[in-house]
């Protein structure tokens, strides 16, 4: 009879990182030290290699595991961390012959995100990654029970302790996605309640400690928790907030993404992801010192091609203090811009994107000079919920004269509201733009038509 017990976890942890060359995409190594550190483990020593393709039984060669086993026992280590995925035989391999605990890639993100959930959906959604990761896994634990004994005194209800394990995990996982999917109701009302008075949403994503949050807060005069960290965030975080030009917006701040994010924690955190998915603007915000910015750029993408996402994308490269870029926008063609430059850190460039998501949501940007009647009470209420006025001053007659800046639509939009001519308060030109003439011919057809009507009348 066989038993296999797992070792206990620690803090003091051998790192072990390979250099796969048969992988096209090699996980990295300054990144997964930050992941070591975010999940708040003791980094006694790396053992680093190259192989063309893992091993079967130990994932690095015999040799190496016998390096890192005598690592385990010089530094007294609790635990040995992979930068890579492992089997379940290759982790059982590992911690029968180091002797401590093995965590391979996936299950140190999982730990750092049991460590960061706060709310009741965030906690739901690791514990059911967790379980879908330990599915595959519960064989290491109870090997000595595998098989059903016979004899007296050992005769069981017809299930190994396996078996059984089994069952109570489903049935937990059953429970958690039952749960979550209520959770996902309550999301889908609050989405419908905003769209049904018009309310617009934009979310912030981008790979973790990209500056999401630090900008999130920048944006709407908080304090919420951030940190130079990997998943600093974790759950979720909506607020409102007036954004000029475009009136009254939700912002939701995300939980980062990383290279290689395990496929139960994308599908776990599918209720949270769906808040990208249902927005109408994303800001993918991009840490534009970082050496691997590109690499993170596309491993933001993947995921979002992952939960098949179609929404408007406006790339933020933050942290320009960093690199000496200066603010400014980027377009993709006249009046579409599709990047923008910003430190959220220092507070530089952030008016750049308030203008580069009015554009994006609004149109583009024009100045108007309006002389208001006495009776536009409810028309200038409107300009102040979009906090698009410049100036405001009072001519001879004692009307008053606004400067206002936004585009020709919604201008054009919300005198129509109020019943308003535009040649009434606009300078000629000013009305002309935003009410464009229509060509001869095109006016002299509607009067043809109308003689011949006449005419048939007549008859």
């Amino acid at each position: 009879m066989e038993y296999f017990e797992r070792h206990e976890g620690g803090e003091r942890a051998i790192l072990v990182h390979l250099d796969i060359r048969q992988l096209r995409d090699p996980d990295d190594l300054e990144e997964f030290e930050l992941l070591v550190d975010s999940a708040g483990a003791q980094q006694l020593a790396i053992v680093t290699g190259s192989r063309l393709k893992p091993d079967a039984k130990y994932f690095v060669g015999t040799g190496k595991a016998e390096e890192i086993a005598e690592q385990v026992r010089l530094h007294d280590a609790d635990i040995v961390i992979f930068n890579h995925s492992l089997s379940p035989s290759q982790e059982r391999n590992l911690e029968a012959l180091c002797q401590c605990r093995v965590l391979d890639r996936t299950g140190l993100i999982l730990d750092i995100f049991a460590q960061r959930a706060r709310t009741y959906e965030g906690k739901l959604q690791v514990e059911l990654a967790q379980l879908n990761h330990l599915s595959t896994r519960l064989v290491r634990g109870w090997t000595h029970l595998e098989r059903q004994k016979g004899g007296i005194g050992l005769r069981g209800p017809g299930e190994t302790q396996l078996e059984t394990d089994r069952r109570l995990l489903q049935t937990r996982v059953t429970q958690l996605k039952a749960k979550l999917d209520k959770v996902k109701q309550t999301r889908a009302q609050g989405r419908a309640k905003r769209q049904k008075s018009d309310v617009l949403t934009i979310s912030l994503v981008g790979y973790t400690n990209a500056g999401k949050s630090t900008l999130f807060n920048r944006l709407v005069d908080e304090n919420i928790y951030a940190a130079d960290q990997l998943f600093a965030t974790l759950d979720p975080t909506l607020r409102r907030l007036d954004w000029q030009g475009i009136g009254r917006v939700v912002l939701v701040d995300t939980v980062g993404f990383v290279r290689h994010l395990p496929h139960e924690l994308v599908e776990s955190f599918h209720a949270t992801l769906e808040e990208t998915l249902e927005a109408d603007l994303l800001l993918h915000v991009i840490d534009s010192a970082s050496p691997d910015m590109h690499e993170q750029i596309k491993a933001v993408k993947a995921v979002l091609a992952e939960i098949n996402n179609d929404v408007p994308v406006l790339n933020v490269y933050n942290k320009i203090d960093l690199t000496g870029e200066p603010a400014h926008i980027g377009y993709a063609r006249e009046g579409v811009p599709n990047r923008v430059y910003v430190s959220a850190q220092k507070n530089l460039g952030i008016d750049k994107l308030y203008d580069a998501v009015q554009q994006l949501l609004s149109g583009r940007l024009h100045t108007f000079d309006l002389t208001l009647p006495y009776d536009a009470g409810q028309f200038k209420n409107a300009l102040y919920q979009l906090d698009v006025i410049l100036e405001e001053d009072f001519d001879e007659a004692g009307h008053e004269c606004l400067k206002v800046r936004l585009p020709n639509d919604k201008l054009k939009q919300l005198l129509g509201q109020a019943d308003i001519d535009p040649y009434q308060v606009l300078p000629t030109e000013q009305a002309d733009r935003l009410m464009p003439k229509l060509e001869p011919f095109e006016q002299a057809e509607p009067a043809q038509t109308d003689q011949a009507d006449v005419n048939s009348d007549k008859e």
